[in-house]
């Protein structure tokens, strides 16, 4: 890490609670807040899994609740852009470090993919 730069998952956290508080993307924090008990079920059903770009992916032909999955990666991909243009990095490998922090953090049972592209059940 560049001396000055603030480790990656205190700039996430800043910039959730930044977008939650500014005019420009007024709630961010709170519409992920919302939908995470839909998430959260979702998972647990195996229906949808967090991929290794740092996105919720289906994961079964049954593709419920499609608008609170696309609302959470819109969402997801706003953070991402945000704390890529503050470390002076892109945002897929803001994505790809937040996958690899999800997937630290996961419940058991839940799938995720690898960096290869690989899914796998926790």
């Amino acid at each position: 890490m560049k001396k000055g730069h603030i480790a990656f998952p205190l700039v996430f956290l800043i910039l959730i609670c930044f977008f939650a508080t500014s005019g420009s993307a007024a709630g961010i924090k709170e519409r992920m807040r919302q939908r995470l008990p839909v998430i959260v079920s979702l998972k647990s059903q195996g229906v949808i899994g967090e991929n290794n770009k740092g996105f919720l992916e289906y994961r079964t032909s049954q593709q419920s609740q499609q608008g609170v999955v696309n609302a959470e990666n819109k969402d997801r991909g706003l953070v991402y852009a945000a704390i890529a243009k503050r470390q002076n990095v892109s945002p897929v490998i803001v994505g790809k470090r937040r996958a690899l922090q999800i997937a630290q953090n996961a419940s058991p049972g839940v799938w995720l993919q690898d960096p290869n592209g690989k899914w796998y059940r926790k």
